[in-house]
């Protein structure tokens, strides 16, 4: 795998990593958690930012380009990394996320913490060590969020990258499953700013997948890794025509990591159009904001700047108030330290 030595490269390609996941959630914004006939008969396939339609309830009134809790919380956590010198500390991500969820309650939205992490959230404050919160998360939560640690940790090792990622999954996803699903995006991730192709950062995935399968807590349930190598190898097979329903079906778009994590990924090795990929997991039916979250991370540190146009970077950051240049050059300084 070529790596790159510029250090002016690993910004690019990291800011755009953060800004892709920006740039897929609130491309999903307005179709998450929809099935494919409301998105149908709401939007057709998306082409670009729309506002919340007839049939979104979770994100009801919201604008055009709005970010989601995917965006929020991976800013939360490279907040926590900076915060922490590069580690997580349980116990301040447990209150991070509980003053999250009581923030966006007290402003009367539906966007709160998903089921694995609102079982963890739920346990620390019934009185479980923070520690301990996880032992039963599998969904897609932590992946969702784990881009940051993919910056902060470079790709060389994978197994000191997975420690990582479980550092980050321990609250909420100690699981294999939950581990295995952040792991792969957060190889991926890393192996782009390192400078690998698509196919490069999908290899790494997929090992770091397997490697993170044997961590945390057993929990039954299809392999990241292996469905992953299988998904990336078959839906390019698929008639266009055929993909967005070949995944919604086969693969699945629910929010369990070997679903949504396994279709993130399958849609970056069609190798289409960074942003016509994009488009492509908003329309996809499930969690779609959260699908084309993940394959906007991968996908921007694989291409850097050059995926994502320009009137879409300024209208995700300029909606959303996002300054992510100075997170991103605080997760490079961890990364180039370590």
């Amino acid at each position: 795998m070529t790596t790159r030595q510029d250090p002016v490269d690993d910004q690019t390609a990291a800011l755009a990593a953060l800004t892709g996941l920006a740039i897929g959630d609130a491309l999903g914004m307005p179709t998450q958690s929809m099935s494919l006939a409301q998105i149908r008969a709401d939007h057709g396939v998306l082409t670009g930012f729309v506002d919340a339609g007839p049939h979104q309830r979770i994100a009801a009134g919201m604008p055009a380009g709005t970010i989601t809790d995917d965006t929020e919380q991976a800013v939360m956590v490279a907040e926590l990394l900076l915060e922490g010198d590069g580690r997580i500390d349980p116990t301040r991500f447990a209150e991070a996320l509980i003053a999250w969820e009581r923030a966006m309650e007290a402003k009367g939205s539906l966007d709160l913490l998903g089921p694995s992490t609102k079982t963890a959230v739920q346990r620390i404050l019934d009185g479980v060590p923070a520690s301990e919160a996880g032992s039963t998360g599998t969904t897609n939560g932590a992946a969702m969020r784990i881009a940051p640690v993919g910056i902060a940790v470079p790709s060389g090792d994978l197994v000191r990258l997975v420690d990582a990622v479980q550092d980050a999954c321990r609250v909420t996803h100690d699981t294999g499953l939950g581990v295995a699903g952040a792991s792969a995006v957060a190889a991926a991730v890393s192996a782009g700013i390192d400078g690998a192709s698509r196919t490069e950062a999908l290899d790494a995935a997929v090992a770091a997948a397997t490697i993170g399968a044997e961590r945390g807590h057993w929990v039954a349930g299809a392999d990241v890794a292996a469905k992953t190598a299988w998904a990336r190898g078959y839906l390019p097979t698929v008639p266009a025509a055929d993909r967005i329903d070949t995944v919604s079906r086969l693969i699945g778009t629910s929010v369990a990591s070997q679903e949504s994590v396994v279709a993130a990924l399958a849609l970056v090795a069609l190798d289409l159009d960074p942003w016509e990929t994009l488009c492509t997991a908003a329309s996809i039916g499930g969690d779609t904001d959260t699908i084309a979250a993940m394959a906007g991370a991968v996908l921007g540190a694989v291409h850097g700047a050059d995926a994502w146009p320009a009137d879409a970077v300024a209208t995700v950051t300029t909606v959303n108030h996002l300054d992510l240049g100075p997170l991103v050059h605080g997760l490079l300084t961890l990364r180039h330290r370590g």
